[in-house]
């Protein structure tokens, strides 16, 4: 089974890195999807960074743009 673990803002990043580290210790089969909606260094690369996750697979790329552009994306991608 492979399993998806997506990240979107700040705290997702923190109170799933043991989610990720586990599956990183285990050899599970997974991936993560990360929104991107943060813009800066300080809010975005650092909370990966500190706690040694990998890059995701994937990332959204959506910004910090206004929250119909941001749905707009969103329901692009389904």
């Amino acid at each position: 089974m492979k399993m998806c673990v997506i990240l979107g803002t700040r705290p997702e990043v923190i109170k799933m890195s043991p989610v990720v580290r586990a599956c990183e210790g285990s050899g599970a089969d997974y991936f993560m999807i990360y929104t991107g909606q943060h813009y800066s260094y300080n809010m975005d690369r650092v909370f990966f960074e500190q706690p040694g996750l990998p890059d995701a697979r994937y990332n959204l790329d959506v910004g910090s743009g206004r929250h119909g552009e941001q749905s707009r994306m969103v329901a692009g991608i389904t």
